[in-house]
Formats: structure tokens, C-alpha cells, sequence
């Protein structure tokens, strides 16, 4: 899901440099910055599904 955010936050930086726009504090290099932390989020393993159980080997 961070990975997602990421990605969006990446596309909307990508805008307002191209159309050269911003809002008052939202900047291209907010965005990045937002981008890059999700991203770090994201391979830290925030946020992630997985489940944390064990499966018992029947012998």
C-alpha cells in the first residue's frame, strides 16, 4: 500500500514540475520528499500483509 502512495505522490511531484504549478507549501520536492519516505516505509516493512504464524509440520 506505501508503495502506492509512493508511486501517486511520484505522479502529482511529476505535475506540478511539468506544469510548473504549485500549491502554497506543496511543492514538486515536497511530494518527492513524501515519495521517497513512503518508499522507505515501505522496505521497512511498514504496512506490509503478512501474517506472522507458524504452520506445525504434522509427522
Amino acid at each position: 500500500m506505501l508503495a502506492v502512495v509512493a508511486a501517486v505522490l511520484f505522479a502529482f511531484a511529476l505535475l506540478f514540475e511539468l506544469l510548473g504549478t504549485s500549491l502554497e507549501r506543496i511543492t514538486s520536492s515536497v511530494l518527492v520528499t513524501a515519495g521517497l519516505f513512503c518508499v522507505a516505509l515501505y522496505f521497512a516493512g511498514v504496512g506490509s500483509r503478512s501474517v506472522a504464524y507458524r504452520r506445525r509440520a504434522r509427522r
